[in-house]
């Protein structure tokens, strides 16, 4: 069962648009868009949300302040992986608080592999996402498309949205990133060393600790010329000893110039 996949690709035959179910005017409206099927039989798509005035919804790391996404693939039919390329998010204050999202619309490109590669692929998304303006609520959304193989041709809106992706370390100039990791009474402190020049005068950090049952504070960071350097807690959910794999780690870097990703670190 394909469940709370955060990455991918997708093609729709046509775009079908869905609203939440609450009681009050939903905020925001889901559409997934029509795509094009990629030369290695990866097909394309997206999720279009687009949002009322003055209201966010939050990138897959939301922030102490935010709501994660979830979403569920397990209604959909001949579908192997799907996968999210989330584009660059920027950083919200309110209150004192920092959330990680997107304001008025995004796209959400999309990445699908097919089970049987030659048979249109059924999707039946249910998505429960957080919309925020000055409250916080929760909104389920149901999609529900067909991908059609046989187009080529990429779709100019999801183009865009694959082009605001994340700077890759090499593109951003970055070097190394080291992490020291120290046991605490919970779990782990990690203190981060990221040497990549500045992303602008305003930076945060977010770490995953590429683990979905362990839980990550926010981090607080510093910078020294091109050292950036990030703290954090991570407390695991589920009983055991914390073990974390550095390979899977991610840190990624939003700035008010631009956002870098970077993957695994060493020790340090």
């Amino acid at each position: 069962m394909i469940k709370h996949i955060l990455c991918a690709t997708a093609m729709f035959a046509a775009a079908t648009t869905a609203h939440a179910g609450d009681p009050f005017t939903a905020p925001v409206t889901a559409e997934l868009l029509s795509g094009w099927q990629q030369a290695d039989g990866t097909k394309v798509s997206a999720i279009r949300l687009t949002l009322e005035k003055g209201w966010k919804t939050y990138w897959r790391v939301p922030g102490d302040a935010g709501i994660p996404p979830q979403f569920d693939w397990s209604g959909s039919r001949n579908l192997q992986d799907v996968s999210i390329r989330w584009p660059a998010p920027k950083v919200f204050v309110q209150s004192g608080m920092r959330s990680v999202g997107y304001a008025n619309e995004v796209t959400l490109p999309l990445m699908i592999d097919a089970k049987r590669p030659n048979r249109p692929v059924k999707i039946n998304l249910q998505m429960d996402i957080g919309v925020c303006k000055d409250i916080c609520v929760p909104q389920r959304l149901t999609l529900k498309g067909t991908v059609d193989p046989q187009s080529t041709t990429p779709t100019p809106a999801i183009a865009a949205a694959l082009a605001e992706r994340p700077y890759t370390a090499g593109e951003a100039g970055a070097a190394t990133t080291t992490c020291a990791l120290t046991p605490t009474t919970d779990g782990l402190s990690i203190t981060a060393t990221l040497t990549l020049p500045s992303t602008g005068a305003s930076e945060h950090v977010v770490i995953e600790a590429g683990r979905s049952d362990v839980w990550m504070s926010e981090a607080s960071s510093r910078r020294s010329g091109n050292t950036l350097t990030a703290q954090a807690e991570m407390v695991p959910t589920t009983p055991g000893a914390l073990a974390l794999n550095r390979s899977e780690m991610r840190f990624t870097v939003v700035g008010s110039n631009h956002t870098v990703d970077l993957r695994g670190c060493t020790p340090g």
